[in-house]
């Protein structure tokens, strides 16, 4: 019996989501995955783990990337976010289809069109979240006569708490810095309000964790578009004393890329403060983390009123060594890459979660697809 020739699979970055991805698409036989990203270490200590082929690339060149993905049946990208629209844009124009997880400031959507007239599937933002939660909002988007409110919170965090900021950074670092400094827009009665990261800060109590404290953050993102709502609102979680140290630091101009004069120097704020807090934000090999999420929908369906809330807890896992956030964000993503290369999706154009997430065949998929792995979402319904 012929088999059928191999998919070749281009993973775009080898960090912590991007590992995870390839070693997962590597375990299909039927693939030939190739990572390509500008760290020789991390490509070497993936090949040693996964069947892939590696190159080292700079990713932030144009013209690389063409090359690289030429021979691609599908892309699969986890770049850092400032990367994330050029490399978007980049892959689409190859007319190529992908998978992204990149959690890029610019709107996705905007390159719609392109892909529709590239006739390319670019699922984006198809991590934990965004991600599973703009999925879970576009479920009841569907099932929903009414939708009247929706609430996430999210958020990664070390098991051990260790002073001074009782916080590692589960996924790029530099991504992580923007949660604090890029403006927050929720939806409230209706209206897109804008308010500044950190802002509205609340204690709140989660099943297996205690208390952690929720600040806003720009994470509806693409909701604010796509999904009618007129109350939906993102929080990022952390343990209780995070916020005052980075408002302290944010407020005294440590996060500004502006440069300023130090004896006769320029220097970016910013540049120096990665070059300190980066270090200490590491995880280290083994280090024990875990995955929190809770996503609230409300609505009316008929003359019922329910609340469904679905919880995450998910622990960082010692037989593989891969952190919970680099799993529960690259696991979304490759569930769907999956489902783009067997054509049970096909659409063209730019699909954040949200827009296949109201499609019962897809959303099982990745339903099963997290269980498969260990992911497991809890679900509650109250009626109200």
């Amino acid at each position: 019996m012929r088999m059928a020739p191999q998919k070749n699979i281009v993973v775009l970055g080898a960090g912590m989501v991007g590992a995870v991805m390839a070693e997962d698409l590597a375990q299909e036989k039927t693939f030939a995955v190739t990572v390509a990203d500008r760290d020789p270490e991390a490509l070497t200590a993936l090949a040693r783990r996964a069947r892939v082929k590696t190159v080292v690339a700079d990713l932030s060149k144009t013209a690389t990337v063409k090359q690289l993905i030429k021979p691609a049946d599908l892309v699969v990208g986890a770049v850092p976010g400032f990367l994330g629209f050029q490399t978007l844009k980049t892959v689409i124009e190859a007319g190529k289809n992908f998978a992204d997880i990149a959690f890029m400031p610019e709107d996705c959507l905007e390159l719609d069109g392109l892909a529709r007239r590239h006739k390319v599937t670019a699922v984006v933002d198809c991590g934990v979240a965004p991600g599973m939660s703009n999925a879970l909002l576009g479920k009841y988007n569907a099932e929903f006569d009414t939708f009247e409110e929706a609430l996430i919170l999210v958020g990664g965090l070390p098991r051990i708490r260790t002073w001074p900021y009782e916080y590692k950074a589960p996924f790029s670092p530099i991504d992580v810095l923007e949660e604090y400094t890029r403006p927050a827009r929720y939806v409230r009665n209706g209206k897109v309000v804008t308010m500044p990261a950190l802002s509205e800060p609340e204690l709140v109590d989660l099943p297996g964790v205690g208390t952690l404290e929720a600040f806003n953050t720009d994470g509806l993102r693409s909701l604010i578009k796509t999904i009618d709502c007129p109350d939906m609102k993102e929080k990022t979680l952390r343990y209780p004393g995070h916020i005052e140290l980075m408002r302290v630091l944010r407020e005294t101009g440590f996060f500004s890329p502006k440069p300023i004069d130090v004896k006769g120097v320029k220097v970016a704020p910013l540049d120096l403060t990665t070059k300190l807090l980066f270090p200490l934000w590491k995880l280290q090999p083994g280090e024990e983390e875990f995955t929190v999420m809770r996503v609230q929908c409300t609505g009316v369906k008929g003359k019922k009123r329910t609340r469904h809330t679905w919880d995450l807890l998910d622990r960082f896992d010692p037989k593989t060594g891969y952190s919970s956030m680099a799993r529960t964000t690259g696991f979304p993503n490759v569930i769907m890459a999956r489902l783009i290369v067997d054509g049970t999706f096909r659409e063209h154009g730019v699909f954040p979660p949200e827009r296949f997430g109201g499609n019962p065949v897809i959303f099982k998929a990745l339903d099963t697809g997290l269980k498969k792995r260990g992911v497991i979402f809890t679900h509650r319904e109250e009626n109200l």
